[in-house]
């Protein structure tokens, strides 16, 4: 699949952005007990968007640099660190390039929701080995790839395929609007997991967060689903 050099976000910037920091989510609530303290250590939030995690990471005492393709985002989340100043350092860069933070190095990396979002996901998780010192998390949750899509709710696969079926692909018709314009890379569990092996990194927990009540609700047989999926690795 071919780079892609500009980011899909830049297009609904303004709306995703708008979204207050919320730290209540399962999937949320599970990616920070899985990182754990933070304080006086160096932590690169992967795929930052607008700043949500790398905001409550330096809120915890981390020094923190967050990197995202999308310029737009980019500058959502320089405002708001404008309005509360929090040291972190924001870049604008593709994480899939090897001269991406060359010279750095980071006791964490955390990635949001962003795999999905990332064409070249075995170049980003190479990179994420070389950056990480030694002992060093790094922490991601993504939409469980069990999870599929149905009628209204998007999921980590479309409603005309299979689990089995890897790639890229566009929400249509009635499901997520973030995915009827970004699109998404479905990949399986195994593919995650060898991905990760790949790099070196050494799968240290992992976490099936439940859904909330209210996003379960009028959604019949949504509750039963593995909706979330959150990982730590950590480099020997």
């Amino acid at each position: 699949m071919a780079r892609v050099s500009t980011a899909r976000y830049d297009r609904i910037a303004g709306a995703y952005s708008a979204r207050p920091d919320d730290y209540s989510g399962s999937a949320t609530t599970a990616l920070l007990d899985l990182v754990g303290p933070v304080a006086g250590r160096r932590v690169l939030d992967l795929a930052c968007g607008h700043g949500t995690i790398a905001r409550e990471m330096a809120r915890r005492g981390a020094s923190v640099v967050g990197l995202d393709l999308s310029t737009c985002l980019l500058a959502e989340a320089l405002e708001r660190e404008t309005a509360e100043p929090l040291g972190i350092g924001y870049i604008q860069a593709d994480a899939a390039s090897s001269d991406t933070l060359a010279s750095e190095t980071f006791e964490a990396v955390v990635c949001s929701f962003g795999l999905s979002d990332i064409d070249e996901v075995h170049s980003v998780i190479g990179n994420v080995a070389r950056l990480l010192a030694p002992s060093g998390l790094f922490v991601f949750s993504i939409l469980h790839p069990c999870f599929p899509g149905v009628t209204r709710v998007s999921g980590s696969w479309p409603p005309n395929a299979t689990y089995y079926d890897e790639g890229w692909w566009l929400a249509d018709g009635e499901l997520s609007i973030i995915r009827r314009e970004v699109g998404a890379n479905h990949r399986m569990v195994s593919t995650h997991l060898n991905t990760l092996i790949d790099a070196g990194l050494a799968i240290d927990r992992i976490v099936e967060p439940r859904p909330e009540e209210d996003w379960a609700y009028g959604r019949p047989g949504a509750g039963a689903l593995p909706v979330y999926l959150v990982v730590r690795t950590r480099k020997p």
